[in-house]
């Protein structure tokens, strides 16, 4: 099976129900069906950030695999990295379902999931059977349990853990299923769980980045950047899902609980990104996220200040033939616009006038 036809036949999973739909695509992928990109990348699209090489900037963001099921099937489908997880020191139901919901008028998805996963030991182990060396980047991506979390005693013990089988590792402090977990991006808090990964770090441990919520307050991301930059954390993902909900919304399910995502999504988390960007002045490199289904979403994110970029609820719509379609456009705009490399398009935009996130 092509990806193309993969992705013909995703409103068949559209008649069930998200979750399930998901798992059975899960399923399908660790089946091989969903085929397999095999066109060479443009050489424009290759790119290195925080001291790896990507073959294209398109990764999969984290909560599409959350236990590390079928990386080799979506690295196949032509990505440049795929970030699984959140994983969790102990294995974890998540909330009660349902919890996963589609917005189709909006092409949005509101999550309530709650670090649903089978725990750190399955999941090391999964990365630790994978054949070497993988066809893209792998990040993995660390949360706390829901209960008995102490956050400096379990980000470091996760971050040890995969060292030795992931590309980098994401700390999560902003999904916004896991109570009190968004208190954890205020600058004294973020800085002792940083700080604490810092004691177990070791030279040629993979890079450290950090994913925050589009709901900082303009004021609040400063400081968490200062504390990022000053430990020696590589990047930030900007963003994670949002718990505002723009008055556009179309669909019955716009008034769910949980993190919503999609192109709702896009206009705060890019703005956010830009902001991110003058602020940091090169100390951290970005990886933007947040309503991207095409070629112009990704050159918008990048001219932000993204190096990289991610999807979630764009694959979730259009399946694998959304990404080397997206890639396609992508190197065409870098082309159009006098660009030899990715990293020569990051930032070009961000120079405009701050204006507010609000709304």
């Amino acid at each position: 099976m092509t990806p193309w036809l993969a992705s013909a036949l995703m409103p068949l999973f559209r008649a069930l129900d998200a979750e399930t739909a998901h798992g059975l695509a899960l399923r399908a992928l660790r089946a091989g069906l969903a085929g397999a990109d095999r066109s060479p990348d443009d050489p424009v699209l290759a790119t290195t950030a925080f001291g790896l090489r990507f073959r294209n900037p398109i990764g999969l963001a984290a909560g599409f695999d959350k236990n590390a099921e079928a990386v080799e099937a979506l690295m196949r489908l032509g990505f440049g990295f795929v970030e699984t997880g959140t994983v969790t020191p102990r294995p974890q139901q998540g909330n009660p379902r349902p919890r996963l919901f589609r917005l189709e008028e909006d092409r949005a998805v509101i999550n309530r999931m709650g670090f649903n996963n089978a725990g750190l030991e399955a999941y090391r182990a999964r990365l630790a059977a994978l054949p070497r060396p993988l066809p893209a980047v792998l990040g993995g991506n660390i949360g706390v349990n829901k209960d008995g979390a102490e956050p400096r005693r379990d980000y470091p013990a996760l971050y040890a853990a995969l060292a030795p089988v992931t590309d980098y590792i994401v700390v999560n402090v902003s999904s916004p299923n896991t109570p009190g977990l968004r208190d954890l991006q205020g600058e004294e808090r973020l800085a002792e769980i940083l700080d604490a990964i810092a004691a177990v770090r070791r030279p040629g441990h993979p890079p450290l980045l950090v994913k925050i919520a589009p709901d900082l307050a303009d004021e609040a991301l400063g400081p968490v950047v200062e504390a990022c930059a000053a430990r020696g954390v590589a990047g930030l993902i900007i963003s994670n899902t949002t718990i505002a909900r723009p008055d556009r919304l179309r669909s019955r399910h716009r008034a769910e609980a949980g993190g919503l995502s999609g192109p709702p999504l896009f206009a705060r988390s890019t703005e956010m990104l830009r902001q991110a960007h003058r602020l940091s002045q090169g100390r951290l490199t970005l990886i933007g996220v947040g309503g991207v289904s095409s070629g112009a979403d990704a050159y918008a994110k990048i001219r932000a200040g993204a190096a990289l970029v991610q999807l979630y609820a764009g694959f979730a719509y259009d399946g694998p033939a959304l990404i080397p379609r997206l890639k396609a456009e992508l190197a065409a705009l870098l082309k159009r616009d006098g660009f030899a490399s990715v990293a020569a398009a990051v930032g070009a935009d961000a120079a405009a006038p701050a204006r507010s996130m609000a709304g």
